[in-house]
């Protein structure tokens, strides 16, 4: 900490030292610098953000269709149902798409019923971002990740492992105590005195 120091003095500080002087805060009132290495700095901060980027997971939209009809299997239904929980999950949000073809279009509210019990099905980890739309023969609504229902979710999976393992790891075995040491009974190890016979 130099305090206030006029700017050549600071230029030439920063030059004796071998280092750059940086403009930390401009808005300050006089303007606060520091005297440190720019490019070592600029090179550390560039490793953090390359650090981060590779952390952070890149988000996406998820599309799950709906068969090429209506007249799709409950079971295959089940199975994209799961496939869009992992990805809700996973944070991604998702996109569902029903086709509807030849006379199917008559009937398009089985598509708005199905919509409806997807969201019934998800509501658990998920909220409604866009609802059901009909856009010619597709029908698509999008469901958004509800993080604080996942969080949650997870924690409790998380415990119910944890007790699982604690459960299977064998409990450890406790060693019997030593035995007590027997008493021996103390004798007397002193030899009995003969008591003098009385002379006649």
């Amino acid at each position: 900490m130099v305090g206030v120091t006029e700017t050549p003095e600071a230029i030439r500080l920063a030059q004796e030292a071998g280092l750059d002087l940086v403009e930390v805060s401009a808005d300050a009132d006089p303007p606060v610098c520091r005297i440190m290495d720019y490019g070592k700095w600029k090179y550390e901060q560039s490793k953090k953000d390359r650090a981060n980027k590779a952390k952070s997971k890149q988000l996406e939209l998820k599309e799950v269709r709906l068969g090429r009809s209506m007249k799709i299997d409950p079971h295959d239904v089940m199975i994209r149902l799961n496939q869009a929980r992992r990805f809700l999950m996973d944070g991604h949000k998702v996109q569902f798409v029903q086709n509807f073809r030849g006379r199917e279009m008559v009937h398009r509210e089985r598509g708005s019923q199905r919509m409806r019990e997807i969201i019934e099905t998800l509501s658990d980890i998920s909220k409604l971002e866009t609802p059901p739309r009909q856009m010619g023969r597709r029908m698509t609504m999008i469901m958004a990740p509800d993080k604080p229902k996942i969080e949650q979710i997870k924690r409790r999976e998380a415990a119910a492992a944890a007790k699982a393992e604690q459960e299977k790891s064998p409990a450890p075995i406790e060693e019997p105590p030593p035995p007590a040491a027997e008493s021996i009974p103390e004798t007397d190890s002193t030899p009995p005195t003969e008591t003098p016979a009385e002379a006649v």
